[in-house]
């Protein structure tokens, strides 16, 4: 039996928590939980868009982008 294999829609990026959010500013908390971010470890897929990239860059030091969209 063929195994199904399941693609990443193109234009996403999997985002992975890296650190805690404790004894940061509300602001960067806001952030990861807009991100879907909650516990170290954790991994989302998220749409690769300015606002994304913006709150990525806000908790740079918090998260890590696991898988890129390759380049064209």
């Amino acid at each position: 039996m063929a195994e199904k294999k399941t693609k990443k829609p193109v234009g996403t990026l999997v985002i992975e928590q890296i650190a805690s959010p404790i004894r940061r500013p509300a602001h960067q908390r806001e952030t990861l939980v807009g991100l879907g971010l909650n516990k170290i470890r954790k991994r989302r897929t998220v749409p690769d868009n300015p606002a994304v990239r913006g709150m990525i860059a806000k908790v740079s030091h918090l998260v890590r982008i696991v898988e890129e969209p390759a380049a064209k």
